[in-house]
C-alpha cells in the first residue's frame, strides 16, 4: 500500500514523497516527474551509496537533470538504516555507514528485501499515467550498486543500468557473481582508478563478469567519493540515450 504523502512543484518539476508498505518495512521513497499533463516519459530508479539518502545532494540533482533534459520520471528510496527508515533522525555521517557494513555482513537477507522493495516501488509508479514503463533505468553506485545489481539482475522491466564503485568484495561477493552473470541489459560502469574502498582491479572482475556483451568501463583519477561532474554528466547521456526511444507497440 502507497501513501503518498508532500507534493510541490517548482521550476517545472513536480515533487512527491511518498512510503510505501512491503511487509513490516517502511519504504520512503522521492518521485521527481514534469508538471501534470506530460507526456509519459522514461523512468529511472536511483540508489543512494552509504551514510546518504534519497534527498543526497547529487541524488536530487540526477533526478532534476533527467526530468528538464529528457522529460523523465526519477524515484529514489531511502536504503536499508539510511534517510527515513531510521527512527534516531541521523541523515548522514559515519553513523548509517557502519551500520550498514554490520548489517551487509551478518543479515543474509538485506539484498532479497531491497530487490523486493524496489519492485514493489516499481510496481506502483508502473501505474502512474506520466511513467512509460516499458522504458526503466536504474542508477546506482557503491551501496547503489551493492543492493542495485541484485535489481538489475532480477528485474527484466529494468532496459539499462549505471552501477560501478564496486568490484566482487565483501560479505555478498558469491550473490554478485551470479547476479552478474545474469545481466543482460547495456551497462554503463563507472570506477575510480585510487578507490580506496574497492580497489579497481576488483572492480575490473566486476565489470568482466556481466553477462551483456553491451556494457562500457569509464575510469577517473581520485578516491572512491572523488567522481568528477563529467561522470555524473556522461551516466545521465547514457540513461537518456538507452531509454530515449520508446519501443514499438505490440500488436
Amino acid at each position: 500500500m502507497v501513501t503518498w504523502l508532500e507534493e510541490e512543484t517548482a521550476k517545472e518539476i513536480r515533487t512527491r514523497r511518498f512510503e510505501l508498505t512491503v511487509g513490516e518495512r517502511r519504504v520512503p521513497g522521492l518521485l521527481w516527474t514534469p508538471p501534470e499533463g506530460a507526456e509519459r516519459g522514461p523512468l529511472v530508479l536511483v540508489g543512494h551509496g552509504a551514510s546518504g539518502s534519497k534527498s543526497e545532494g547529487y541524488v536530487v540533482a540526477l533526478a532534476r537533470g533527467l526530468v528538464r533534459i529528457a522529460g523523465m520520471a526519477v524515484c529514489a528510496i531511502d536504503g536499508p538504516v539510511h534517510g527515513d527508515r531510521r527512527l534516531d533522525g541521523v541523515t548522514g555521517g559515519p553513523l548509517p555507514f557502519l551500520q550498514f557494513s554490520q548489517v551487509w555482513a551478518n543479515d543474509p537477507t538485506i539484498t532479497d528485501a531491497m530487490v523486493d522493495d524496489w519492485r514493489a516501488v516499481l510496481d506502483v509508479l508502473s501505474e502512474l499515467p506520466e511513467v512509460d514503463a516499458r522504458r526503466v533505468g536504474y542508477w546506482g553506485l557503491s551501496m547503489g550498486t551493492i543492493l542495485g545489481l541484485p535489481l538489475v539482475a532480477a528485474e527484466p522491466r529494468i532496459t539499462a543500468a549505471v552501477l560501478g564503485l564496486m568490484g566482487l568484495a565483501g560479505p555478498t561477493v558469491e550473490r554478485l557473481r551470479a547476479d552478474a552473470m545474469s545481466v543482460s541489459c547495456p551497462i554503463h560502469f563507472l570506477v575510480q582508478w585510487n578507490d580506496q574502498l574497492f580497489p579497481r582491479d576488483r572492480a575490473f572482475e566486476l565489470f568482466d563478469a556481466f553477462g551483456t556483451s553491451d556494457k562500457v568501463l569509464v575510469a577517473n583519477p581520485g578516491e572512491h567519493g572523488a567522481v568528477p561532474d563529467a561522470a555524473f554528466k556522461g551516466s545521465a547521456a547514457f540513461l537518456v540515450e538507452r531509454l530515449g526511444q520508446a519501443p514499438h507497440e505490440v500488436n
